[in-house]
């Protein structure tokens, strides 16, 4: 019988073939993206304290935009019973008293606290007011699971082992070796909208892979946060508001200050002294305390790229909310109508204090909509379904060839002249990129105990 892709990866984990990261070994991520990461509910919503005792999450609450517990407004069943409150994330269990967590009265409310390491000692968590605070500690497996890391960055750039039984592999094989892997990446990704979808509605889940999306990958974090921070479900009420929606979102990214108007051309100055009167009004409600302002990555980006515009693009699209959302089935009319997007300011300025362009400067380029279509929107599709989308995904061209869809192809299919079949769309780059995760970056042999080779007689 021969193997799917997935089951061979269920049936090289248990056996060890594959490396797995002992709980000392894990590389976790900084507390705001486990904080981000645990607010999207994919870490799940079923959990144990440590003493034992069932936990559900009910509700994940809000983010808390001043000093205290990450998140208020929590509500979680704690072996059936119903509890109400803040909720705090923190990496580890000690942080809780190295934060000073313990002594501050703001945290005596909180009725859980989640961490992400176990700790050889026994760390115990009370309040100020001597209360103690319910610990859960995420297991490691699902930590794994969650965040589908890799073990390397990147695998050296040299043929595989692997190339020697796909050489001798039909090409038809090989096609449907790259089907299931590229299907495997789809589930994957939409695995991760679900759970977004589950813990907030479908349109949250939208407004994230609109998000991240548009952050690029310096700064998607940051655009995720702003999501987070600012539901869809909240600015898509301002439709008729553009000028309050970007005062909003401008405002709670830190990019607004009193004098901004000054640091600007003759031209642009009212209008940014429109909009900072428009955030003062505002900013009591989403102005977030120094201790929580989301970073930037203002360097290494294209101007185009710059972050000031991707958080203009995400205005105009909640200020149309209601067509994005009608458009996401239709990836030809999304792409048409993503591209004609206009905006009186940003259609020719780079930033907030830039001079005018003469040329006008698209809000989001096709690549960026291509991207959201291919990672974000199509895979949720194709795991709710029938084939017909599978097609559509299927006939998207390839984007430019990355280094990592590069070392991929090549330390599977070498320098072959026919090897250049599987870069042609973008649904072979994502296949590309599976296997080289899943082995290549997970092998800690270089290739020479990798249990790929062997097992691909199985395809």
């Amino acid at each position: 019988m021969q193997q799917t892709y997935a089951s061979l990866l269920d049936s090289l984990r248990p056996l060890n073939l594959l490396h797995e990261s002992s709980p000392h070994q894990l590389d976790l991520p900084d507390e705001l993206e486990l904080q981000s990461i645990w607010f999207n509910g994919q870490f799940g919503r079923d959990f144990q304290t440590t003493c034992g005792k069932t936990v559900h999450i009910d509700q994940f609450g809000f983010w808390n935009r001043s000093a205290g517990p990450d998140f208020l407004h929590a509500s979680v069943s704690i072996n059936g019973k119903s509890v109400s409150g803040p909720l705090e994330i923190d990496t580890r269990p000690s942080d809780w008293e190295s934060h000073g967590h313990d002594t501050n009265p703001a945290f005596n409310g909180t009725i859980l606290h989640v961490v992400f390491e176990p700790s050889a000692h026994n760390h115990f968590t009370r309040t100020e007011d001597h209360s103690e605070v319910p610990k859960v500690v995420i297991p490691t497996t699902v930590i794994q699971t969650t965040l589908q890391a890799p073990l390397y960055a990147s695998a050296p750039y040299h043929i595989g082992r692997c190339f020697k039984p796909l050489a001798n592999t039909p090409s038809t094989r090989v096609v449907e070796l790259l089907e299931q892997a590229a299907r495997h990446r789809c589930q994957l990704k939409a695995r991760r909208l679900h759970a977004i979808r589950d813990s907030h509605g479908s349109d949250q889940a939208l407004w994230t892979a609109v998000a991240e999306t548009l952050g690029y990958r310096p700064n998607k974090l940051s655009m995720s946060l702003i999501a987070q921070r600012l539901p869809i479900t909240q600015l898509s009420k301002l439709q008729h508001e553009p000028d309050r929606l970007q005062a909003i979102i401008f405002g709670t990214a830190g990019f607004l200050h009193p004098d901004i108007h000054q640091k600007a051309p003759i031209e642009s100055q009212q209008w940014l002294e429109n909009l900072w009167d428009t955030w003062w009004q505002e900013r009591t409600i989403y102005e977030l305390d120094p201790s929580r302002a989301i970073n930037w990555t203002l360097h290494g980006n294209r101007p185009i790229n710059h972050p000031q515009r991707r958080l203009a693009t995400l205005a105009a699209i909640a200020q149309h909310w209601q067509k994005f959302r009608s458009l996401t089935t239709q990836p030809s009319n999304l792409t048409e109508w993503l591209t004609s997007l206009e905006d009186d300011f940003w259609s020719h300025h780079y930033t907030l204090t830039s001079k005018t362009s003469e040329k006008r400067l698209a809000l989001i380029g096709k690549d960026r909509i291509h991207d959201l279509i291919i990672n974000h929107l199509l895979p949720m599709q194709i795991t709710e379904r029938n084939d017909i989308t599978w097609q559509t995904y299927q006939s998207f061209p390839a984007p430019a060839v990355n280094e990592k869809v590069k070392r991929a192809h090549f330390r599977l299919f070498g320098d072959r002249p026919e090897a250049k079949q599987f870069l042609k769309k973008s649904w072979h780059h994502q296949a590309l990129l599976q296997i080289y995760q899943d082995f290549c970056l997970a092998d800690t042999s270089d290739c020479t105990q990798c249990p790929f080779p062997e097992q691909l007689a199985q395809f």
